[in-house]
């Protein structure tokens, strides 16, 4: 599995998708501009333990991960509050790619106008604007894991 991060802005956040990736085996993708250093100590203390554990590839634009993805023949799921399929409704592959928006404005209009149909939302309150970015991450991430009966997982 891939987990994608459009532009993210709070080191801690990332650090703690970091430390769900390594111990999952899942390839971390990185969307600039990043609000932080991946040098970050606040990043690194997060993930501390599992940094080293983890492939974390840094992408120019979104555009790039999306062809990376493509050219290997796999999904790209978009998670938005937009989203009229619900997460759990999606068949998951191994190669799939879950992209997340940037925690304060999400994904850019673009993705939503050209990619609606691959967009997924996280059912939740009506006066509730979002979930915090990585327990949003995690939730998606072992429901795909689930349905691939956690390959690699003990």
């Amino acid at each position: 599995m891939h987990i994608v991060l459009f532009e993210p802005q709070i080191p801690p956040n990332t650090g703690n998708i970091a430390q769900t990736c390594g111990a999952t085996h899942t390839t971390l993708h990185l969307v600039e501009p990043l609000g932080f250093s991946i040098d970050d100590r606040d990043l690194k203390r997060a993930g501390l333990d599992y940094w080293h554990l983890v492939d974390v590839r840094v992408h120019k634009d979104l555009h790039d991960v999306m062809a990376e993805a493509e050219a290997a023949g796999a999904a790209c799921y978009f998670l938005t509050k937009f989203g009229k399929t619900r997460y759990t409704d999606v068949t998951y592959h191994a190669n799939d790619y879950l992209v997340f928006g940037k925690e304060t404005t999400g994904l850019p209009q673009w993705v939503h106008e050209t990619y609606s149909k691959f967009s997924l939302r996280i059912p939740m309150g009506p006066d509730m604007r979002s979930l915090n970015l990585s327990n949003t991450a995690a939730l998606v991430l072992y429901e795909a894991l689930r349905q691939l009966d956690f390959p690699g997982l003990a």
